[in-house]
């Protein structure tokens, strides 16, 4: 435990004067700049990623080169067992895709429609609120010796 007249932590310390008086005031805490994402970025690191899991692939392919007979609609044959599974499971990710990208287009069609009928229900909206007459001039109060 500290006594009140000593100082607890940093901040303490910061507020505390120093014994010269005339120390400059702490500087303000550095501005921290954010680096924004880009597509470039992105890319890169897509890259990088899809070459390391071509590396692992290459791999698993090499391990695993037993022999593997594959029958597939009456045709018979002998594949490398990393490949007929690497095969397996691209047909995997074709069976998951292409509903995956039937959906999108779904969703995508649908966005369109809306966005179109949002822009013409703003020009519409702005075509009535706009006067056929040039700008208005505010009202005036009636002066003394107007007439109504």
């Amino acid at each position: 435990m500290t006594s009140p007249s000593e100082p607890s932590g940093p901040a303490d310390t910061a507020a505390a004067p120093s014994p010269a008086g005339d120390a400059p005031p702490p500087p303000a805490a550095a501005r921290h700049h954010r680096v924004h994402r880009t597509r470039m970025g992105g890319l890169w690191v897509g890259l990088t990623l899809a070459a390391i899991v071509l590396l692992l692939l290459l791999v698993f392919i090499l391990e695993n080169s037993q022999q593997a007979g594959i029958s597939y609609f009456g045709a018979h044959g002998h594949l490398p067992l990393g490949v007929a599974l690497l095969l397996a499971a691209v047909a995997g990710v074709l069976l998951v895709s292409i509903p995956g990208s039937v959906r999108i287009l779904q969703l995508r069609k649908t966005a369109r429609r809306h966005r179109k009928t949002d822009v013409a229900a703003v020009q519409a909206s702005q075509g009535a609120a706009v006067p056929a007459a040039g700008p208005q001039q505010a009202p005036t109060a009636p002066q003394p010796g107007d007439q109504a």
